[in-house]
């Protein structure tokens, strides 16, 4: 296939991929899917399977079990029975089945001590290409003081982090997150760094002191100067799509250089208010 048709390829297979993430409540046949990707109904399962690595069911039971447990992680007020509802599924007995044979945790147990590692190790990443040229922009970044909590180890336990900063986030109301920036700085490129030597720093802007408390959280401040930015859209976990090409293209041509300080997301929403496929995330790369 040559490169022109195999972006013409990956075009319509990146539209199935966005509209079984905007409509993970509904229907998803493989008629329906086949049409929206403009390929024969009688063909497009193989497609599917030999594009993504995986059969169309699957991609879409992993993907309604993913934002499902996201709800059940940081929506601990929803009731599981809502939650399955929103995922697709009938019935709670549907979803509790769908969900321990996956990840070997019932829904409720997942809730309370999530096993991040063996979920992530479900997910498929099929191949998508970023959309059209990368809009990068230069722009001042001003000083800003943040709480940090500091994640060390995999990745994938990064959620449970996460939970811990928000639990502080509420018992102090030093740094709501209805009206203070939220920021992840990444000390390690998860791809090449052993998992016990990961690191990051997970962030809520703040304008005073931070108490001693339980949690571990100080302050620190992301410091002013240049950026480069680029605006991400849609999951976090996807948000290498942004930053390799930043690097591996952008940055080469441009005839910046580097300064000495890691690169950073500035969160604009964040789950679970907002669906996985509508977050929006600019990601800064330090300029000198």
């Amino acid at each position: 296939m040559n490169d022109r048709r195999s972006k013409a390829y990956a075009k319509r297979f990146n539209r199935v991929f966005d509209y079984i993430d905007a409509h993970l409540g509904d229907e998803l046949s493989v008629e329906c899917l086949s049409r929206v990707a403009s390929f024969s109904k009688f063909h497009f399962h193989r497609q599917f399977s030999e594009y993504a690595g995986i059969s169309i069911s699957r991609y879409v039971l992993l993907m309604r079990l993913k934002r499902a447990s996201y709800r059940l992680v940081f929506s601990e007020d929803t009731p599981v029975i809502d939650i399955a509802l929103e995922a697709g599924f009938e019935n709670p007995e549907s979803f509790s089945r769908a969900f321990k044979k996956t990840f070997g945790q019932t829904p409720s147990q997942f809730r309370k001590a999530p096993a991040w590692q063996a979920w992530k190790a479900q997910y498929p990443m099929p191949k998508r290409d970023r959309r059209g040229t990368m809009d990068v922009k230069i722009v001042d970044f001003n000083e800003t003081p943040v709480a940090v909590f500091e994640h060390h180890g995999a990745p994938e336990t990064v959620p449970d982090s996460v939970r811990v900063f928000i639990d502080w986030r509420k018992q102090s109301g030093l740094s709501p997150i209805a009206s203070s920036r939220t920021f992840g700085i990444v000390y390690h490129d998860p791809k090449t760094t052993e998992a016990d030597e990961f690191r990051f720093d997970i962030c809520g802007e703040v304008s005073g002191a931070i108490p001693a408390n339980s949690q571990g959280v100080v302050r620190r401040t992301i410091p002013a100067g240049r950026c480069a930015v680029v605006r991400h859209l849609g999951p976090h976990d996807r948000i290498g799509e942004s930053i390799y090409p930043l690097y591996r293209e952008w940055l080469p041509d441009s005839g910046e250089e580097l300064r000495d300080f890691p690169l950073f997301f500035h969160y604009l929403n964040l789950m679970p208010e907002t669906p996985e496929h509508e977050l929006v995330t600019d990601v800064y790369l330090p300029l000198m």
